[in-house]
């Protein structure tokens, strides 16, 4: 009796004492243990698998689990979404206590939309993100030249080739017959008129191009969900630069451009002229009246119309993060750009300031935003283009004294072409 008294004993102690990685009576492995994460919270509902079969069980409340696995050797695959898997031996004595790591891997394309945020490929909408380093280069005046080309199913025609001219934009073509086809834009959140204020002909000039971090073009009726009515003609959605880093960074952008006309329309010249009206009108016919009107010199109109055009872009920026509370950026810029036809020209200023703290430890974040914009254009009368090509290129373009010089006492020195006199020496 005394024997088996302790034979009882001895199992029962033993049992007690059993670790939790302990060999059960049939030769396999019974494996306990907990899951937690790195702030020592349990995890509720994790996959504890023995790799390659079935065997397997999920994590209780206290993130705890007991498997019984077929031998010491068998590897334990504890996995859960969003923490990195931990593959470990079943004769570990990590699986006492295993931690599972998060898994913070690198998003796709994220585009945020007005009712959520969605990974772009699973947006229902037709949605196009250009970012900043694949904008176009070179001579960028207005927004429109750095996007120009780059989103299918967006056409961007330009006007009538002077400076700051209002472009024709249209996504997917048109899409009314009476109606604007123009499409709705939102710079930073807040949408503009179509003709960007009183006086400027091209409501994208209003935002400097060195300002601007990214575009995004909503092409489908589904934008309406956001902003209405408005944007059934599509959304050019464009975002400016903030403050980043934790310096001040000072830059400046400058360039300067040189615009020329590639041709001139083929007319006669003064000679040409004079033959082809002594070889068809001969003397005695209406011809005289022409010839009455010729004079003596050989004047290119076309020269005098057109020039060569210099312009130039200047932008001083700086940006920092004031103690990682405060983003800030202010940039001052400078436009002025001359056509090739003369007295067309345009100048704009534009300052941007933006500032963004942060309060109760960056829970809170408001962001200020201020832009101005200065713009000045002349418009040249595009009717010069087609009319010198038909002045007499045998007249003197000035009114001109005995000696030469210009009589600018004269209808202001330019020769009238209303007087009907076959000279252009003043009387």
């Amino acid at each position: 009796m005394r024997k088996l008294l302790a034979m009882c004993l001895g199992m029962m102690l033993l049992t007690l004492i059993t670790p939790p990685l302990a060999q059960a009576q049939n030769g396999s492995y019974k494996v306990q243990g907990v899951v937690v994460d790195n702030t020592g919270m349990p995890v509720i509902g994790a996959t504890v698998l023995e790799t390659g079969t079935t065997n397997g069980i999920s994590t209780d409340l206290d993130g705890s689990f007991t498997l019984t696995v077929k031998s010491a050797n068998s590897v334990i695959d504890i996995s859960y979404v969003g923490y990195k898997s931990v593959a470990l031996v079943a004769s570990s004595t990590e699986l006492k206590r295993v931690t599972l790591q998060e898994d913070l891997q690198t998003l796709d394309e994220v585009v945020v939309i007005g009712y959520g945020a969605v990974k772009k490929n699973d947006m229902t909408g037709s949605v196009v993100a250009i970012k900043a380093d694949e904008n176009n280069r070179g001579a960028v005046v207005s927004a429109q030249d750095m996007m120009q080309g780059k989103v299918p199913g967006v056409q961007i025609i330009p006007g009538d080739g002077g400076p700051n001219s209002n472009p024709t934009i249209r996504i997917r073509g048109m899409a009314s017959l009476t109606a604007s086809s123009a499409p709705l834009i939102v710079i930073d959140g807040v949408p503009i008129a179509e003709d960007g204020g009183a006086g400027m002909a091209n409501p994208l000039s209003m935002v400097n191009p060195n300002d601007i971090e990214s575009f995004t073009v909503l092409k489908d009726a589904s934008a309406t969900a956001i902003y209405g009515s408005r944007a059934s003609n599509g959304v050019i959605i464009i975002t400016t630069k903030k403050g980043r880093g934790n310096q001040l960074n000072v830059s400046y952008n400058g360039s300067i451009s040189v615009s020329h006309n590639s041709d001139k329309m083929p007319v006669m010249e003064a000679q040409e002229f004079r033959e082809y009206l002594n070889a068809n009108f001969p003397a005695g016919t209406k011809g005289d009246a022409a010839r009455a009107l010729m004079g003596n010199v050989n004047t290119d109109w076309q020269d005098l119309i057109f020039r060569t055009a210099v312009s130039h872009d200047h932008n001083v920026s700086l940006s920092g993060n004031h103690n990682d509370l405060m983003p800030y950026r202010a940039s001052v810029g400078y436009t002025g750009q001359y056509g090739t036809l003369q007295t067309s020209e345009y100048h704009r200023g534009t300052v941007d300031l933006s500032i963004a703290p942060s309060f109760l430890k960056k829970h809170l974040t408001v962001s200020l935003n201020a832009k101005g914009v200065y713009s000045d254009q002349q418009y040249a009368d595009g009717g010069a283009v087609g009319a010198a090509a038909f002045m007499n290129p045998t007249v003197d373009p000035y009114w001109r004294n005995e000696d030469g010089s210009i009589d600018y006492t004269t209808t202001n020195g330019y020769w009238n072409v209303l007087s009907g006199r076959g000279t252009s020496v003043a009387p």
